[in-house]
Formats: structure tokens, C-alpha cells, sequence
């Protein structure tokens, strides 16, 4: 269901910035298609639950709900099974964000559930020790990220390098196959390689493109480092 583990990967959570409401979201989607293209590195975009079909038909790309919910399709008003994901053309979700986090056992329920309907799983910890702990639900990936850190630009590869390099080796001590990436406060492409050079194989990403006067300049800029990390 991942993408392949030796390619680096950016994901990008656009979240409920102005940046990405509306129009918005389709525009920065593109933008990083066109340079996921261009590169032959691969990207993922998160964008508001609202225009998740929206752009899961407009774009090539994977396309991934910010959060989904261990809930069934019935009578949840307001929640977001996982069938409604893979209804609405995603191909994945982030699970268990710290800005909406979930009890562990119900990141392991739907963990299983999205595997179940073909669907990839981006499991967010905030701790090597946490993601240690969700990686026995084996996850597509896991994305480690400090929550002091993000948002502020102070990368996590810069500030708390041991960070990436503990959380990777705790995640394929309990499960080798699952794709460690890494984020919290990257802003340019020298955090992106620095991320890589210490074990992860990519990185979560928001404000630094969402929010950025050329969120396609700044893509290019990450997948430039990405694959130079990677001697690609």
C-alpha cells in the first residue's frame, strides 16, 4: 500500500490554514503534482476534510484525510469512518495527529480497518517511546513529531537530532517493514536532508508550504534535498 521504502517521501498536511481553504487546497495539491513529476519524488497531500473528494478527483498524486475516526458508517453526525476515505477517492489518512489524538487502541482498530479497504496509514507519535509502542500495529508509516516544535521553525532534525535517529531505531526494533518519517518544524530543504541523513525516509510537513508565497518553489526545494540526501 506505501510507496516504495527506499524513495524519499514528503507529505504535506495542509490543515485548516486560509492558505489551503477552497480553491485553495486544489491549487497548492497541484503544485506539488506537477513537482512530484518533475522530480520523481514522491508526494502526499493532506488537504481539508471538506475538499478531500474534491481533490482526490483533481489530482494524480496520493491524497490523504488529516484524520479519521474509529467509528462505523451509521449514525456518527460529524465523525469520518474510514469507508467514508476510501469513498471519497483518498488513498490513505493521517491517524493519531497531535492536534487530534486518539486513544492507542483505536489506533490499532483502525489501523487494521484502513488495511482492510486498501487503505494507507500514517500513524503521527510525538515520542521515539510512542512510536514504539504504535509500531506494533504496523502501520504503513509512522511519522514522529515532537509536538513543542511544531509550527515554530525550529526543525526537530535541528533542535532534537536524537529524536529522529532513537525514534527510527525503536520503530525497526518492533516492526522493520513500517516507514519511519519525521517532522516537526521543518522549513527548508536543509531540514529535510538533515531529517533523511538521520534515518527517516521523509518528512511531514504543513505551515513551511502550506503557508509559503510559492508553496510549488518550496515543494521543489524539499524534493531537491530529499534526493540529494538520498544520492538520487
Amino acid at each position: 500500500m506505501g510507496i516504495a521504502a527506499d524513495r524519499p517521501l514528503i507529505v504535506i498536511n495542509f490543515k485548516n490554514y486560509k492558505e489551503a481553504q477552497g480553491e485553495g487546497a486544489l491549487r497548492i495539491a497541484r503544485a506539488a503534482e506537477a513537482v512530484s513529476r518533475r522530480t520523481g519524488v514522491p508526494v502526499i497531500v493532506a488537504p481539508p476534510q471538506v475538499t478531500l473528494m474534491q481533490v482526490a478527483r483533481s489530482v494524480s498524486i496520493p491524497v490523504f484525510a488529516q484524520h479519521v475516526d474509529d467509528v462505523e458508517p451509521s449514525s456518527t453526525t460529524g465523525f469520518v469512518p474510514p469507508e467514508s476515505i476510501s469513498a471519497s477517492g483518498a488513498s490513505g489518512s493521517i491517524i493519531n495527529h497531535s492536534e487530534h489524538r486518539l486513544p492507542e487502541d483505536a489506533v490499532g482498530r483502525l489501523v487494521r480497518r484502513m488495511r482492510d479497504l486498501g487503505l494507507t496509514s500514517l500513524v503521527c507519535a510525538s515520542t521515539p517511546d510512542e512510536a514504539a509502542r504504535l509500531a506494533r500495529f504496523s502501520p504503513d508509516y509512522i511519522a514522529i513529531e515532537p509536538p513543542e516544535l511544531i509550527g515554530t521553525g525550529r526543525a526537530v532534525s535541528r533542535v532534537a537530532p536524537d529524536v529522529i535517529s532513537r525514534g527510527v531505531e525503536a520503530v525497526r526494533a518492533v516492526s522493520p517493514d513500517v516507514t519511519v518519517l519525521c517532522g516537526a518544524g521543518i522549513a527548508s530543504g536543509d531540514d529535510v536532508r538533515a531529517s533523511i541523513e538521520l534515518g527517516a525516509m521523509g518528512v511531514l510537513v504543513s505551515s513551511a508550504i502550506v503557508r509559503a508565497p510559492d508553496p510549488g518553489a518550496k515543494v521543489e526545494e524539499f524534493a531537491r534535498h530529499a534526493s540529494e540526501a538520498r544520492g538520487r
